[in-house]
């Protein structure tokens, strides 16, 4: 959302215009535009992109500052006008994947889910090189139930980017899914080599508990609560992992602290 909206005017990432083409008005309101949103101050932003595009209707350029307005506005809090904003850009250049994009995350945080994975669909046939877009359709994917969608985007984000965060994470999320609990392992385990997390470890705990690996589970809920002591998901595998020891005392310990840290969330 921050990247410079002249930096991408000139890269040409959305559209070719020669600079020598913009009226110094016009260029200089991107900049205002540009300088407004690098602070966050949204409404001087949205009256910038505004009047540049009132300026000249028919300058292409305008899709650009259309899908800047359209987030400028949903931050501002403009639901409806971010999403009508964003959905004439894309009818006026329907291959930018730029302004999918951007709808697809503003339809993300207003809960419409269904829209949003269209539009990831939509962004993946346009362009198969892109990451993020890849892997939030991989996600999105697993959450409809929909595993060999997900699969090949899993296979996908392999070709393009072994070994990434996102590839590992779609892996595990996949296999975890669809309880295939050793596969997911290694895939967990590389993302806690990078950047250990509480997520991560109870997510590798349940891999384990489910293979009978009760030592294994035991250390990495133990060394979850230690990024997080108020991870009640971990109280609740320990519990678990605890019945399965018969230590029935504890057990009803866990499970007592992880509803009691469920209920003040």
């Amino acid at each position: 959302m921050r990247k410079s909206i002249i930096a991408t005017l000139l890269s040409a990432t959305m559209v070719s215009v020669p600079v020598t083409a913009l009226s110094d008005t016009y260029f200089d309101l991107m900049g205002d535009a540009d300088k407004a949103i690098s602070e966050g101050k949204w409404l001087e932003a949205e009256k910038s992109l505004k009047d540049a595009m009132a300026l000249d209707p028919e300058n292409p350029s305008n899709i650009l500052l259309m899908s800047n307005l359209g987030l400028v506005q949903f931050y501002l809090g403009q639901d409806s006008a971010a999403i009508a904003t964003l959905s004439d850009a894309h009818k006026r250049a329907p291959v930018s994947v730029t302004v999918l994009k951007n709808r697809a995350e503003v339809y993300l945080a207003l809960g419409r889910d269904s829209l949003a994975y269209n539009d990831y669909s939509k962004i993946i046939a346009l362009d198969t090189t892109l990451i993020e877009p890849r892997y939030m359709h991989a996600v999105m994917s697993l959450r409809y139930g929909d595993y060999a969608t997900a699969q090949n985007d899993c296979d996908a984000l392999n070709r393009m980017s072994p070994g990434s965060d996102e590839a590992n994470t779609a892996y595990g999320a996949l296999y975890t899914a669809t309880e295939q609990w050793e596969k997911a392992i290694p895939y967990y385990s590389e993302l806690i080599k990078k950047k250990p997390s509480a997520d991560l470890y109870s997510a590798r705990a349940v891999c384990y508990l489910m293979t009978q690996k009760l030592n294994e589970a035991s250390a990495d809920i133990a060394a979850g609560l230690e990024l997080d002591p108020d991870n009640g998901e971990l109280y609740l595998y320990r519990g678990y992992l605890n019945k399965l020891r018969y230590r029935k005392d504890d057990a009803r310990n866990d499970v007592r602290k992880a509803f009691e840290l469920s209920e003040k969330e």
